[in-house]
């Protein structure tokens, strides 16, 4: 490979843009499974109204899943 074309991989490498996940507590988990609030502790979420944020991958949407009726989810872009 020339120079040239080294800088412009070096280049298209630095363009990627990383998805977060916004994830918010937004009802409580009285009444829910032990399961469902293990989840819930799991994701980083310790007082109702906190937010958090995760790379977006299949186990970390498979979590927000399992609690979409007390979470609220918001895909956030992170990079250039």
């Amino acid at each position: 490979m020339t120079d040239k074309q080294v800088k412009e991989k070096a280049k298209g490498q630095r363009k990627k843009k990383e998805v977060k996940l916004r994830i918010k507590w937004v009802k409580s988990s009285i009444g829910c499974s032990q399961r469902q609030k293990a989840t819930i502790k799991s994701l980083g979420l310790k007082r109702l109204g906190e937010t958090v944020e995760w790379k977006d991958d299949p186990a970390t949407r498979g979590m927000i899943d399992k609690v979409r009726h007390l979470v609220e989810v918001e895909e956030v872009v992170v990079g250039n």
